[in-house]
């Protein structure tokens, strides 16, 4: 393992020109929110914008994009006060070619009961999609239900493509202290009537308190994509066929000296069309943004070089790679919400790498304003610019942070 200090910015007489400085303008988007557990990019009424949906402590909402900037986000409730317990989680797109996402929700969010908490929801549209949708529970489900996104998984027997619910509890069943069964990620097809029941199956089940998972491309092209999955052990990756199988344990903390004390947020980026990175948050809610170097879904070695590119986070709770820049190769954008540290600054940085990927250069986005417990990145106006999107969680509040570049 090394740690890399912060890269200083190139000087005009060296040949490489510096990368662009990021600039942002802030836009609140709602200043009213109760913790903002998660956030989603999909469009929810099918005008081709897309739109930005939020699970919050009791209520489940969506922001109708208005298609161009400074312009107030109208605010609709899908639905609330569905548990005794907090919402957690929500997950949306567009799997069936309509136009339209589809929306699964996480609730009961009860992380010290590793027995009786969780549920899961599938919510059906109204014809009117700004009224109340109506929740579907499904009737069995794991216990601390965390996380979930829609996972492409191939084709089903109409060559139309397969999109599953992927759902990762933060701990397995009756585990105590970390310890006890894995925790089982389970994947749910959707039948034709979304009522019925959701078949479901085991993709992975060899780590215990995992925290977020990543979904991406099949980097060889297939009709199926990747499954990153973070966790107190590290690192699982999987293809997602329909087939099940192909799970491996990647990234083993334990094979670290000394030990590392797992992965919280994870996310993959591009430093070219062949060079793969990992980004974490270690542990989990920690202080560290560490990357590793990857060969796209080959098996690594018994501990890849772990490079540090901060140590300095207070309760690093958000993550995402892109090329937020235009410079054909992807950045990291953290986020951190300091809720175990009284007074501590809150805020979001990005993260430049040079054409290598051996140098990164830090710039702060937000100071001290953002308490970001989900952070994601999305072209918002069209403009082909990716712009930020985050949810804070002391501070109640929604924003989008325009991309000026």
């Amino acid at each position: 393992m090394k740690t890399l200090p912060i890269a200083l910015l190139l000087t005009a007489t060296m040949s490489i020109a510096a990368p662009p400085v990021p600039k942002f303008t802030a836009q609140d988007l709602d200043t009213k929110i109760e913790i903002g557990y998660g956030l989603a990019i999909a469009d929810v009424d099918g005008d081709g914008k897309p739109d930005i949906l939020l699970a919050d402590k009791k209520q489940f909402v969506w922001y109708r994009n208005p298609g161009k900037r400074g312009v107030a986000w109208e605010k609709f409730v899908l639905a609330e006060n569905l548990t005794e317990h907090d919402n957690v989680c929500i997950a949306a797109r567009d799997i069936d070619g309509s136009g339209k996402c589809s929306i699964a929700v996480g609730a009961e969010w009860n992380p010290g009961d590793t027995v009786n908490s969780g549920a899961v929801f599938y919510l059906i549209p109204p014809a009117d999609r700004t009224q109340k949708w109506e929740a579907v529970k499904f009737p069995s489900v794991e216990p601390t239900t965390h996380r979930m996104k829609w996972v492409r998984r191939g084709n089903n027997e109409h060559a139309k493509p397969r999109y599953d619910l992927v759902v990762v509890p933060l701990h397995g069943r009756g585990n105590k202290n970390g310890e006890g069964e894995g925790v089982k990620v389970i994947a749910y097809q959707k039948p034709a009537n979304p009522r019925d029941e959701w078949k479901s199956e085991v993709l992975s089940d060899d780590m215990h308190a995992t925290h977020n998972l990543h979904v991406m491309p099949d980097p060889k092209k297939q009709p199926f994509e990747a499954i990153l999955i973070g966790g107190k052990e590290g690192l699982t990756v999987g293809e997602a066929k329909a087939e099940l199988g192909g799970f491996r344990h990647e990234i083993d903390h334990r094979k670290y000296s000394p030990p590392l004390k797992g992965m919280g947020e994870l996310r993959a980026g591009w430093l070219s069309a062949d060079k793969l990175f990992l980004a974490t948050i270690e542990p989990m809610h920690g202080n560290e943004l560490a990357i590793y170097p990857q060969t796209p879904l080959q098996p690594g070695t018994p501990g890849p070089e772990r490079t540090v590119l901060d140590s300095t986070l207070e309760d690093g709770h958000a993550l995402a790679c892109g090329d937020v820049l235009g410079l054909g190769r992807d950045q990291i954008v953290v986020g951190w919400r300091a809720m175990q540290k009284k007074g501590a600054k809150v805020g979001i940085k990005m993260f430049v790498p040079d054409e290598q990927g051996e140098k990164w250069t830090q710039h702060l986005i937000d100071d001290n304003t953002m308490a970001c417990e989900d952070l994601l990145l999305a072209d918002l106006d069209g403009d082909g610019k990716l712009d930020i999107i985050a949810a804070g969680r002391a501070t109640k509040n929604v924003k989008i942070y325009w991309n000026e570049r």
